[in-house]
């Protein structure tokens, strides 16, 4: 305790300079304070709300600059919903907006996290967490990085990994209880979007996957999700952009993804870093129309690293953490008036949330090395002379004796002891429906990305004009055997390499399902029957265009039935390329390291096709079982042939001819039955479905891991420790 006071009243005398003990309370025109008096109270306990009349009308006057909330008389709690010093930003003349809005409290105490392995001398992410957020409030979990702030977050909102463990209780509404589907929603840090849509049909398609009901009423939830994230000029905006139009930036990116979110109107908001990587104006701009937001009654709670003044000035609550520990929670202007009791007041010309990280994160440790290196030659350098454990003790150990401390634990006694109404499901979009909105999406996406199907269309005709004209004019004598088994193995191998090109797309549509999967938008299977429907139209057009070229410049055998054998072969072995692009994809989901394994399965599986060596003669250990078996090569060259030659003789001289199999046994191995093509057709089909089993496997298994999933620890909870 001796080492504590000695570096607090050091950091008290060398910060006097920049904040004299008049001055450790900003002046009246500093942007964060907008509740006069409130910076030596504690939590006020007129936040809690009052169950029986929880509703709130929220009006906007024609032509005000601000947004009026009205309470009934017995919840007048509500009534400090839009404390904030900015005004609203003002909205066009003539425009009324009344919705009511039904709050929702969560409170939680005591909650531990572990997460084995994320620590490198503790499991412990977060611990012994106590807290609370109120309807129409924004509460902020403010950190240094790896404090724990994202893992409390997913806490909060049931989205733990399945390596993490959780123990304490989370009240929603002063119940012990899992939050319905509907009832919050999440953003993550990263969130994938579809640049090829427009920010209406982006949420547009959102919402059919969201919300059940009829079209004219998600028409409009969309249209208010626009409205709250002030996103009308943008609405019919391409998200990404195309050649000739720049896509949305991130400030308005980040907005259309908690615009998804809020097609549900969810009670409870979850924001990951929601100013992550934009810039100042950004930044305030998006913690405005939070701002905004909140004030119709949402809950929002979210993360931040840092903040300007203007933005810190916004927020009602902050919590506090380090190392998983709570150094403090409670109202943001009381959280200076803590770090000022600690001896580490804030000084006048720094942001507060920049002095708060700059006394709790370790990592300043390694800048006073230096600067102690530098202080003789450059002067006092004691601004940045505090040892950073020392702080965190001192504040830690204030903040537990502290009125703050004593108050949120009466708080949330207030807020668990009464039982507020439950949060009910919205119900959920049947899985025929949901199939049909991603295949439709889907089919929308390829016709506008040019780079999924378009590019390789002409790229798969390019190369059948090339391998066309090289073995044009063979004729069908038994010298041409040879050449035009080679002409059908390259056009075979090489087209199917080509379907590499595919996988830049297919990584976003992966992304794209692990977004949307872990917010229980979308399934694996819905996933893959959406994305199956929809390739199949392009993938059709690319096999008969690709085919009726080779065919006629090569002088394939002149037979209607005979050619589309040949461009139903070519479609199933697409379909076959498609489920290894997928299958590859989902392991790695890493666009580098799913072409080099692609290549190189490719490689293996054409060399064990048949053509560079016999089949039959092919080394039996490796080569032949089972690489040739599981080659879909080896069925479609072999198919093929089977259809070119079968049934037809070749002249040995003048007397003698010999049959299409004798003239290609010593060039490739293929059955003397008719009807073999259609069992090496049926092979590839099944193929074609065992590569979408292991991609549905893989999907369920190997993205779930890379991804938060939704949890049901607050279920867990209610088993182990009932109320």
């Amino acid at each position: 305790m001796e080492e504590i006071q000695s570096q607090s009243d050091h950091y008290r005398s060398s910060s006097s300079s920049a904040s004299s003990p008049a001055s450790r309370v900003p002046s009246s025109n500093f942007f964060y304070l907008r509740k006069p008096g409130s910076l030596r109270q504690p939590i006020s306990f007129e936040d809690s709300p009052d169950w029986e009349d929880t509703d709130i009308e929220v009006k906007v006057d024609e032509g005000g600059d601000s947004i009026n909330a009205a309470t009934t008389p017995a919840s007048p709690s509500l009534s400090k919903i839009n404390s904030g010093s900015l005004p609203s930003p003002p909205l066009p003349e003539g425009v009324v907006i009344t919705r009511k809005i039904a709050g929702a409290s969560i409170a939680w105490k005591d909650l531990t996290v572990s997460i084995k392995g994320k620590r490198r001398y503790s499991d412990k992410v977060v611990k012994s967490s106590n807290g609370y957020a109120l309807p129409g409030t924004m509460t902020v979990i403010m950190g240094p990085a790896k404090s724990g702030k994202s893992t409390l977050l997913r806490a909060l909102a049931g989205r733990l990994p399945d390596s993490a463990r959780m123990y304490g209780e989370v009240f929603v509404n002063g119940t012990k209880m899992c939050m319905p589907y509907g009832s919050y929603g999440f953003v993550d840090r990263e969130t994938t979007l579809i640049g090829t849509l427009t920010v209406r049909e982006f949420l547009y398609y959102s919402a059919l996957l969201q919300l059940p009901g009829f079209l004219c009423q998600k028409r409009s939830v969309v249209e208010d999700a626009i409205d709250s994230m002030s996103l009308g000029d943008y609405a019919n905006k391409l998200i990404g952009g195309h050649c000739y139009m720049k896509g949305l930036r991130r400030g308005e990116r980040r907005r259309v993804s908690i615009a998804r979110e809020l097609v549900m109107r969810p009670h409870i908001l979850f924001i990951d870093e929601p100013l992550y990587r934009l810039d100042s104006v950004s930044a305030l701009l998006m913690m405005v129309t939070l701002k905004k937001l909140a004030s119709t009654g949402c809950t929002l709670i979210f993360t931040m690293y840092q903040s300007s003044t203007e933005v810190f000035g916004l927020f009602d609550r902050i919590c506090l953490l380090s190392n998983g520990n709570t150094l403090f929670f409670g109202e943001t202007l009381a959280c200076l008036q803590h770090f000022s009791n600690a001896g580490f007041p804030c000084p006048i010309m720094q942001s507060p949330s920049d002095h708060f990280l700059r006394a709790i994160n370790t990592e300043f440790d390694r800048i006073i090395a230096m600067c102690k290196s530098w202080q003789d030659d450059h002067g006092d350098l004691s601004a940045v002379n505090m040892d950073t454990a020392v702080a965190i003790r001192t504040l830690e150990a204030t903040y537990r004796s502290s009125a703050d401390a004593a108050a949120l634990e009466t708080m949330i006694v207030k807020l668990t002891e009464k039982e507020g109404p439950s949060l009910k499901s919205k119900g959920t979009v049947g899985n025929i429906m949901r199939v049909a909105v991603l295949t439709w999406r889907s089919l929308l996406i390829m016709s506008r990305e040019w780079k999924y199907y378009w590019l390789r269309l002409i790229l798969y005709m390019l190369l059948a004009l090339c391998f066309g004209t090289v073995f044009s004019g063979l004729g069908h004598s038994l010298s041409s055997v040879v050449t035009r088994v080679a002409a059908i193995f390259v056009f075979v191998s090489f087209t199917s390499l080509l379907s590499i090109a595919s996988v830049p797309a297919q990584m976003k549509e992966i992304k794209m399902y692990a977004c949307e999967e872990s917010n229980l938008h979308s399934g694996a299977s819905l996933f893959l029957l959406g994305q199956l429907f929809a390739s199949i139209p392009f993938l059709f057009l690319i096999s008969i265009s690709s085919s009726l070229v080779f065919y006629f410049l090569v002088g394939l055998r002149d037979e209607f039935s005979l050619l589309m054998y040949f461009v139903l072969n070519f479609f199933t072995c697409l379909l076959v390329n498609e489920g290894l692009v997928l299958a590859v994809t989902s392991i790695w989901q890493d666009i580098f390291w799913s072409i080099l394994t692609l290549v190189s399965i490719h490689v293996i599986m054409i060399l064990s096709a048949g053509f560079l060596r016999i089949r039959s003669a092919l080394p039996g250990p490796v080569w032949m079982y089972p690489v040739s078996y599981l080659a879909f090569h080896t069925y479609s060259i072999q198919g093929l042939l089977e259809n070119e030659y079968i049934e037809t003789s070749f002249a040995v001289g003048q007397v003698r001819t010999i049959s299409g199999n004798q003239a290609l046994q010593n060039v490739y191995d293929i059955s003397t039955n008719s009807n073999s093509k259609w069992k090496n057709l049926l092979v590839l089909f099944l193929m074609a479905v065992a590569y979408r089993v292991i991609v549905f496997v893989l999907l369920k298994f190997c993205v779930r891991k890379n991804i938060f999933v939704r949890k049901l620890f607050l279920c867990n909870q209610n088993t182990r420790n009932p109320r």
